[in-house]
């Protein structure tokens, strides 16, 4: 099972963030912890004190916990749900919270054995788009912090296809954070939802996306320097070192179980999923058992299979083909043909899975192969 504590406190809102975040208050980041204990005393006799492998916290802006409150909520989860003594423990951390004084090697007696640092872009006129609070040298500083503290577990976060972003930008970025020497790199294409303020400067023309052809070649050119750099795409936006990649992360794809706290985190568990309410008057209401979940839906057998294969998908192993139907298997490759051929997708030892350029398009190739596994089709194997 897998542990995620949601921290809705950010010192403020990115102008492309659709996460729930509120702005920090102590007392407020008080009470969130009290309120995440009495859930996770809950949950625990719900799960029958299931054991927990990792620990992830993210956000909003974790590293905006004080290492007492970080201590009450690590030593709770191996309290309530029996976390594993070699348990990956990841803070998601910004780069001007992370260099408060002594705060790193504090919370690395505490047990936290990974950081993962919220970089996006090593060009300050970038990070200032990005509505950022920290600037690049903030950036560099907050890497040192890190090692100087003692952590051997470090990723980094970008971001790419930003307005005013150039695929060189985007490789002068890369090699700037493979100079850093972290163990790990997550790679995010940019995606604005409706109502952002970033969303709302492109609609209005005040900025511009890169085009199509850009946003493929800081994509493609991008993994493919990373692979020089000794880092292997493990998924379709995440990059490792041998034996590095995220333990958390990976539970997730694997369909493993997961219960999460705080405000609108999500939980599955039990063939069953549920999203708690957003905002901490919501969030104690749900805790005590007087408000239900936003959302919960339980989980059938095409639901579970349609994740199985979305996410096997989206990672370097890819799919299994001997987990589905033995009909469907013959019709699936040879409607595949034209994908393999075409250098999008590769069928070898048993397994589909994508290739670098496939992964591009990762999500058109998902669904075209969910149709052929759910039904009659008609597909000609264009993507």
């Amino acid at each position: 099972m897998l542990l995620y504590i949601h921290v809705p406190f950010c010192g403020r809102k990115c102008a492309y963030c659709a996460f729930h975040s509120t702005a920090y208050d102590p007392e407020a980041m008080d009470r969130y912890v009290r309120l995440v204990l009495r859930d996770m005393r809950a949950r625990a006799e719900l799960v029958d004190r299931r054991a927990a492998r990792t620990l992830y916290f993210g956000g909003g802006t974790p590293s905006l916990l004080e290492p007492g409150q970080m201590d009450t909520l690590i030593q709770a989860a191996g309290k309530f749900f029996g976390l594993a003594g070699d348990a990956e423990i990841t803070l998601e951390a910004n780069p001007e919270s992370a260099v408060r004084p002594g705060f790193l090697r504090d919370i690395r007696r505490l047990g936290v054995n990974r950081i993962s640092l919220g970089v996006q872009s090593l060009h300050d006129g970038t990070l200032r788009t990005l509505g950022r609070p920290h600037d690049a040298c903030l950036a560099r500083r907050a890497v040192h912090a890190v090692r100087d503290s003692g952590f051997d577990n470090l990723s980094l976060d970008f971001i790419w296809g930003i307005p005013g972003q150039t695929p060189a930008m985007w490789l002068d970025d890369l090699a700037a954070a493979a100079d850093m020497a972290p163990e790990h790199l997550s790679c995010y294409g940019l995606t604005l939802e409706e109502g952002v303020p970033l969303a709302h400067a492109v609609e209005r023309g005040a900025m511009a996306l890169p085009d199509e052809d850009a946003g493929a070649d800081m994509y493609v050119r991008g993994a493919e320097y990373l692979a020089g750099c000794g880092f292997s795409q493990y998924e379709v936006s995440n990059f490792a070192r041998p034996g590095r990649e995220s333990r958390h992360n990976r539970g997730y794809w694997a369909g493993e179980e997961y219960l999460g706290f705080g405000p609108s985190a999500v939980s599955t568990m039990d063939s069953r999923r549920w999203t708690a309410p957003s905002g901490l008057d919501r969030y104690a209401a749900f805790v005590s058992g007087t408000a239900g979940a936003d959302t919960e839906e339980r989980l059938s057998e095409t639901i579970a299979r349609r994740e199985r294969i979305m996410l096997a998908l989206r990672t370097r192993e890819g799919l299994d083909l001997k987990t589905l139907a033995s009909a469907v298997e013959p019709e699936l490759r040879t409607a595949l043909e034209p994908l393999r051929s075409g250098g999008r997708v590769r069928l070898e030892n048993g397994r589909l899975s994508l290739t670098r350029t496939g992964m591009l398009v990762s999500n058109s190739i998902i669904e075209f192969v969910l149709d052929l596994v759910e039904g009659p089709h008609t597909n000609t194997g264009t993507v």
